[in-house]
């Protein structure tokens, strides 16, 4: 039952991976967006459009966020510093951006009447799972200070469920596919670079799971929770992924789509984390199914090569966080 429309939705990250995704989607189904964005990855990932507003801002600004917020009713929070290895290179930085900096936004959303409050969180916060179906009810163990962070958010936003502030919490798999702004830095993206432009991927052990989700399910979702019924989805967590798939089998769906003349070497590991979750609950709440497949995203990748749509994809700072991050010193 999805009956939210026409709405004014503010998008913190809204110029990231998923946000240069996300942003036109959301223009298309008729609502109105204001994106906050660093613009550290290029101000040119988000076309004009009378519906969008982009405002170059940093999250920890709480003055220019007590400006901009007004006025909206529907705020996705999807800046942060994103994934282990990027969180690492600086944790000072990455605890003001992805935690310090949390809780004045929730303070700032309920000052400024944001009736819908949607979280980006992530399926890390699980950490290592022995049971096949990993759901929405189950402990949380993190196992870096990333996920323990995400977590910490999460307890912070759903603290403040009140009758006129729905906070939704949404636990996602990794995603991958084709942006405007690519990132290639994620396993299926990275697997999918080397495999076109080398002839050549390297699995670090294999057998372990790794949960996937196109970019463009990703953003669908975003949007069922926008759009469904305030009793569906307030104080809720919802995991959203496609399948939980081993490391090999991604490089052998990379080497089908690219091409048999793609070799795929196996290399001994010491890690062995492997992680699964289960997206029934989205799907029998919201009715929310995935359309795209694990392949569709490789596919949509090697078209974007050929197309010349990314350059230089190898060294390319611009596709990699933590490259783009060193250069600029993000402080």
């Amino acid at each position: 039952m999805q009956q939210r429309k026409n709405k004014k939705i503010f998008i913190t990250g809204g110029a990231g991976y998923v946000g240069a995704v996300l942003t036109p989607y959301l223009i298309s189904k008729g609502h109105q967006v204001t994106v906050f964005d660093l613009m550290i990855y290029g101000e040119d990932v988000l076309k004009k459009h009378q519906n969008l507003k982009v405002i170059k801002g940093d999250i920890r600004d709480i003055k220019l966020l007590n400006e901009e917020l007004p006025k909206h009713d529907t705020l996705i929070h999807l800046a942060c510093i994103s994934n282990d290895p990027s969180f690492e290179l600086n944790p000072e930085l990455g605890k003001s951006i992805n935690l310090d900096a949390f809780e004045p936004l929730v303070e700032s959303s309920l000052k400024n009447k944001i009736e819908r409050f949607i979280y980006a969180s992530s399926s890390s916060v699980y950490g290592i799972k022995n049971e096949k179906n990993v759901n929405e009810k189950m402990s949380l163990e993190p196992l870096t200070d990333y996920s323990k962070f995400k977590a910490d958010c999460e307890k912070i936003l759903l603290d403040n469920e009140n009758s006129n502030f729905t906070p939704v919490v949404i636990r996602p798999a990794t995603v991958c596919g084709y942006s405007p702004r690519q990132r290639l830095d994620v396993v299926v993206n990275i697997l999918t670079n080397l495999a076109y432009h080398k002839k050549e991927i390297s699995v670090f052990g294999g057998d372990q799971l790794r949960p996937n989700i196109h970019i463009y399910d990703m953003v669908r979702a975003y949007n069922y929770l926008i759009e469904a019924d305030k009793d569906l989805v307030s104080g809720q967590i919802f995991n959203a992924g496609y399948e939980n798939q081993s490391v090999n089998h991604l490089a052998s769906l990379v080497k089908k789509v690219i091409g048999d003349e793609v070799k795929v070497k196996n290399i001994k590991s010491n890690d062995n984390r492997s992680y699964h979750i289960s997206s029934e609950k989205i799907e029998q709440k919201l009715g929310f199914k995935t359309e795209k497949t694990i392949e569709d995203a490789i596919s949509d990748l090697k078209e974007a090569f050929e197309k010349k749509l990314l350059t230089d994809t190898l060294s390319n700072e611009k596709y990699f966080n933590i490259k783009r991050m060193n250069n600029i010193k993000l402080k």
